[in-house]
């Protein structure tokens, strides 16, 4: 069985103690165990970098080993014409993932060249939209679409 890729950008590393006012407490080691739950039986390889580089090799694993990918590419997502290529290379799901509302904040974070090769995004629930975003691949995996 294809693993799903959950794969986390810049300073996500820092969740818990980064801005709590806006992306919460919960830390990415506990987010990881709640994409594990949601999951099921289904693999799941969960990465996080603060380099564009790694991770537009790890999108390009993914297009060679992945069923879907859930990704938050956070400040990358506004700028990176790389993983924008690498994304659009993927043939599975997609789902972009912001734990803000991207759109309620400064005008700089409303326009994410990642949704141009998402299949959905999932912005404003916290920490809770990684399990919602694994749950939803899962099912557009095993369904056969969005």
């Amino acid at each position: 069985m294809k693993p799903i890729y959950v794969l986390n950008g810049p300073n996500l590393n820092r969740l818990g103690k980064r801005e709590p006012e806006i992306y919460g407490t919960t830390t990415l080691g506990q987010i990881e165990a709640m994409c594990r739950e949601a999951a099921a039986d289904r693999p799941i390889r969960f990465l996080q970098t603060n380099a564009e580089h790694q991770l537009v090799d790890w999108v390009h694993e993914a297009i060679d080993e992945g069923a879907g990918i859930v990704i938050n590419p956070a400040g990358l997502s506004f700028r990176s014409i790389p993983l924008l290529d690498a994304l659009k290379m993927f043939s599975g799901p997609i789902i972009e993932l912001h734990i803000s509302n991207i759109h309620r904040r400064e005008e700089i974070y409303h326009h994410s060249l990642v949704s141009k090769a998402a299949t959905a995004v999932i912005a404003g629930l916290g920490p809770r939209g990684y399990p919602v975003a694994v749950r939803a691949l899962v099912d557009m995996i095993e369904g056969g679409g969005p």
